[in-house]
Parts: C-alpha cells; sequence; structure tokens
C-alpha cells in the first residue's frame, strides 16, 4: 500500500513537473497597441511555404498607431527589408522571451534617428543592427513605433511575435494569456482520405461531405479501396474575429484509440518550411484550399509538432471503424467530427517508375541538356519524377520541365542546363536562369562551368536560360523639372527579365535614402533636400539579375 501511495504521489509530482514546464507567464505581456486585440490572423495559420509565426494583430485598416513594449526590457535589434518584415523592432525581456513587432512605418524618435544615420554611413537602405542593453532599454507601454503596411504586408496590421531568446523559437502568443474574447469552436468544413500505400500525391485526396447535426460534425460512412489510408481535414478557427484562422490541436482516434494528434505550440524559423508536409500542397498551390494531413508524411521532420503514431490507419478487415477526431483551440473550445470507415474492395496502387524519388534518399536525374540533384530532404513522400525537355525559341536553351509546381521542395536542389549553342564570355555573363513555378518566376545570375549554366532553386516548375541584354529602369512619379513642394518622390522601378537587384540613388552627388516598398523606391522630404532649396538633380544608378547596369537622371525643384 505504502509502496502504491509513493507511486501516485511520483506521478502526481511527475505531471507537476510537466504541467509546470508547459506552463509560460500569464498576464506579464500586455497588448502592444492601445486598442483592443483583434486578430486577422494566429500563430500556426498555414502560408505559403511556412507557418504564420504569430499574430497578425488589425489596426482598424488605418496606419501610425501607437506600438508600445509588451513588457520591460530592451531593443536587441532592428530590421528594414524590402519583403519579409518591412521594418521590425526585436525587443529582449529579462524573463528569457523576445518580442517582434514588425511592417512598421516609423522607430521611435530616437531609434529612427539611429537607424537613418547607420544608413546614410553605410549608404545602405536595408539593415540588420543589433544593440546592447544600454543603447535603447524601454518599459512596458513605451512607444517604440507607430504600425504601418511595410515589407510583406497585405495591408495595414500589426505583426507580434513572442521568442524564446535562447533557442530563437518562436512560441503560440496566445498561450501567454492575451484577454481575446473568444467562444466559438473550431469549424470543419471538410474531411479527406488518401491511399498511403504508395503516396499522399498519388492518386491524392479524396474528399468526403461533412454535415454538422446539432454541435457535432458528421459524414456517411466512408468506403475506400486501399487497406493503408490516412485522413486530413478542412477547418478553421473564427475566434469571435470574423478572420480564418488556423487550427490549434487537432485529435485522431480510430475505434476510441488515439492514432494522432498535432498542437502548434512553438516553431523555429529554420523548421517553418515544413508547413508544405503538413498540408496537402497540391490542394494548397492549384485550388487555394487548406487541408491539413492528420498524420506524418515521412519526410516531414517538424519537431514538437505530432504525437502519437505515424496516423496511418492500417484496415485489415472489412469491418466498419469509428472514428472521431476532435478540435480545439487554446481557449479550449472544441468541435467533434464523428465518422465511420470501412475497407471495400481493394484497388491496385500506385507503381514506381525508374525515376521515382523518396523520402531521405538523395537522388540525381539527367536528360539530354539538363540535371537536377535532389538531397535526402528534398521530398515528403514519395514522387513519381517527370522531367522531360521542350524546345524554346526565346531561350538559349530548351525549356527543361521539372515535374510540376504542385509537388513541394523542402530544400533547395542543384539544377545544371547546357545551352543549345555556343556562347561567348560576353553573352555567358548576360545569362539568367529563369525557374517559372506557374503563380510566379524566379530568375537567378547563371553559374557556368563549360556550356553547363548551374543554379539552385526549392521549387519545381519550368526551367530556361534567357540571355538579358535589356537594361533596368524607373520611371519617375514627377515631370522633369517641375516644383514638388508636397508628397514623397517615387520611382517606379521596372526589369523585363529578373528584378532590379541593386539600387543607388545621388542627389546632387550625394546619397540620398530611398526605401524599396515592392516594386517602387521612395523617398520621404527631409533635411537633405528641404523646401526653398532650389533646382536638384537626381542620379539613380540600377542592376538587374543579369548585372546590366543604367543610369539615369532626373531635376526638379524643390
Amino acid at each position: 500500500m505504502k509502496i502504491f501511495s509513493r507511486l501516485i504521489i511520483f506521478i502526481c509530482l511527475i505531471n507537476s513537473i510537466i504541467i509546470f514546464a508547459q506552463n509560460y507567464p500569464q498576464g506579464y505581456f500586455r497588448n502592444p497597441l492601445n486598442i483592443p486585440i483583434n486578430l486577422a490572423a494566429n500563430f500556426g495559420a498555414v502560408r505559403s511555404n511556412h507557418f504564420h509565426m504569430g499574430l497578425d494583430i488589425r489596426t482598424n485598416s488605418q496606419e501610425n498607431l501607437p506600438v508600445v513594449a509588451a513588457a520591460d526590457g530592451y531593443v536587441s535589434r532592428i530590421k528594414v527589408e524590402r519583403y519579409g518584415f518591412g521594418n521590425a523592432v526585436y525587443v529582449t525581456h529579462p524573463n528569457g522571451y523576445t518580442t517582434v513587432y514588425a511592417h512598421l512605418n516609423k522607430y521611435f524618435d530616437k531609434l529612427d534617428e539611429y537607424v537613418k544615420d547607420q544608413q546614410y554611413k553605410d549608404e545602405k537602405w536595408e539593415q540588420n543592427i543589433s544593440f546592447s542593453p544600454n543603447q535603447f532599454p524601454v518599459t512596458k507601454g513605451q512607444l517604440i513605433a507607430l504600425s504601418g503596411n511595410t515589407g510583406g504586408s497585405a495591408g495595414p496590421h500589426l505583426h507580434f511575435e513572442i521568442r524564446d531568446t535562447k533557442t530563437e523559437e518562436c512560441i503560440n502568443p496566445l498561450l501567454f494569456g492575451f484577454n481575446i474574447l473568444d467562444g466559438i469552436a473550431p469549424i470543419i468544413s471538410g474531411l479527406y482520405w488518401y491511399d498511403r500505400r504508395f503516396s499522399t500525391y498519388e492518386p491524392g485526396a479524396n474528399g468526403i461531405v461533412v454535415k454538422k447535426t446539432g454541435s457535432v460534425y458528421t459524414s456517411n460512412v466512408i468506403q475506400v479501396n486501399s487497406p493503408q489510408i490516412s485522413f486530413a481535414i478542412k477547418a478553421v478557427d473564427k475566434a469571435n474575429q470574423g478572420f480564418n484562422l488556423g487550427i490549434y490541436d487537432v485529435e485522431l482516434l480510430m475505434d476510441g484509440k488515439l492514432v494522432y494528434s498535432f498542437k502548434i505550440d512553438r516553431i523555429h524559423y529554420n523548421d517553418t518550411r515544413y508547413i508544405n508536409g503538413c498540408v496537402d500542397y497540391t490542394k494548397f498551390v492549384r485550388d487555394k484550399i487548406s487541408i491539413q494531413h492528420l498524420s506524418n508524411l515521412p519526410g516531414m521532420k517538424l519537431p514538437n509538432y505530432s504525437s502519437g503514431s505515424d496516423g496511418i490507419i492500417n484496415l485489415s478487415d472489412n469491418e466498419v471503424h469509428n472514428i472521431e477526431i476532435i478540435l480545439k483551440d487554446v481557449n479550449g473550445n472544441t468541435s467533434r467530427l464523428t465518422t465511420k470507415v470501412q475497407l471495400s474492395n481493394s484497388s491496385e496502387k500506385v507503381s514506381s517508375n525508374n525515376r521515382t524519388v523518396s523520402p531521405n534518399e538523395s537522388k540525381t536525374m539527367k536528360s539530354e541538356n539538363a540535371e537536377i540533384s535532389l538531397s535526402k530532404n528534398a521530398v515528403y513522400d514519395v514522387v513519381n519524377f517527370n522531367m522531360y525537355e521542350k524546345p524554346d525559341a526565346e531561350a538559349v536553351s530548351n525549356s527543361i520541365v521539372l515535374n510540376n509546381p504542385y509537388i513541394p521542395i523542402h530544400d533547395f536542389f542543384s539544377l545544371k542546363i547546357k545551352t543549345n549553342r555556343k556562347l561567348t564570355s560576353e553573352e555567358k555573363d548576360k545569362t539568367v536562369i529563369e525557374l517559372n513555378y506557374g503563380s510566379d518566376k524566379n530568375t537567378i545570375k547563371a553559374k557556368w562551368n563549360g556550356d553547363w549554366a548551374e543554379g539552385q532553386f526549392n521549387r519545381l516548375g519550368t526551367a530556361r536560360l534567357l540571355l538579358d541584354n535589356g537594361l533596368p529602369s524607373v520611371s519617375p512619379s514627377w515631370k522633369e523639372g517641375t516644383l514638388i513642394t508636397s508628397g514623397p518622390l517615387r520611382l517606379k522601378g521596372a526589369a523585363k527579365i529578373g528584378d532590379i537587384e541593386s539600387f543607388r540613388a545621388e542627389l546632387d552627388g550625394k546619397w540620398l535614402r530611398f526605401a524599396r516598398v515592392k516594386d517602387d523606391f521612395v523617398y520621404v522630404f527631409d533635411e537633405k533636400c528641404p523646401k526653398g532649396s532650389g533646382s536638384h538633380t537626381l542620379k539613380v544608378i540600377t542592376t538587374n539579375t543579369a548585372g546590366n547596369a543604367n543610369t539615369q537622371t532626373f531635376t526638379f525643384q524643390r
């Protein structure tokens, strides 16, 4: 009896330690805005090639709202970049966490002046500056910036993250006790099953109609033709906000036994691309539908994400089995889907070909004029890789079809393409590799090994070599020599092939700070060009992906 009592005490102690270790300080961090938190996106929401790593807090469609420090600490870092976070502030706190505030318009005055001085010193707009604890200390609630719409933002809002300072893992901010009203359970709108004898990519998703009966979601008995299957679910969390937020916690049970579960508590930026192994990538890219797997794909190695078995269900009989799927948000609001599954007549499985690429195995494949080398981490599931060439009159190579853009690649692969004619050294210096993946293009400058151009990409599509003798350019928003009394100077950039890789502006011979806003370059008038300063000459030098440089000169009066 004493042994039993001690065992119970020991188990309770262990459970208490585990619970304590998973607790995060409640009430330590305040709302980073002075308006109620209204979410446009939550932690773990599905994004293109990454999980959403924080909270998107709405700013009532306005810019320049005060952004304040969520707790005492110091500004440890700032970033200024074209895409991504745009203008961002990192505040490190004494409790082991760092908060991040992104898409900002402006830093607080002293910090903004420091960054500006550094930009002029470096003659470079993009910055990534680290600070010591005594340079810019802040207190809880202190103004640190003004909200905005910079970087990879589609509308005014504040992106807010909480990170483990030591590991730099992003942690779900909703675990820290922010006061956000939420009484709505996750909403389920679809259920899918996959034949797992070969790959989730072939033959792909099988949709199941889901209906809500009372408080429970149900479907008809699911008849499957494979003894090995897995499930995926289409669901959103509304959280009283009106936006489609991501799912936090899911459990899958068969006949009352846990088969698979995932919970999105913390993710490192080094691992965020594993999102492509957690969702039906084909559906996401091709059909714009977000479906999350309730199983592990063999090449999905995201730590601290899933538990239970791998989620693959083995149906060894023709009996009817009970399936239950439980979804929860951070506040514990719960939805349930109950259904049944039964193996009917088994069909033939998809077979592999001589170019099958498997997870955890590197592979090199060749065509007559191209070669692709995939690492062992390249694919999440088995792929029957289809690679072929076709003539291309616009290019100095054939077009190389690399399977299709609906299959994800986790890391960078090496691609080699041979030219279809002998190029001079000058032509080689102006050659780029273009990868078209349907929704966009990625263009890089070619590296040469004899007549073979080499480059690295992390998406599939159609690649080709292009000779680019064109010049990049910018177009001013003002007429030549005009008097400008208000508003910024805006230059619209253009490059026929690739992108403008570098930009330099000089006002009357001195470097002038233009911000990169998507494809535009913007200068907001300041003491470098005050009113009444007379006539000015603006020289702009742009360089494109191929390395072609163009110098343009514009005049205006102030």
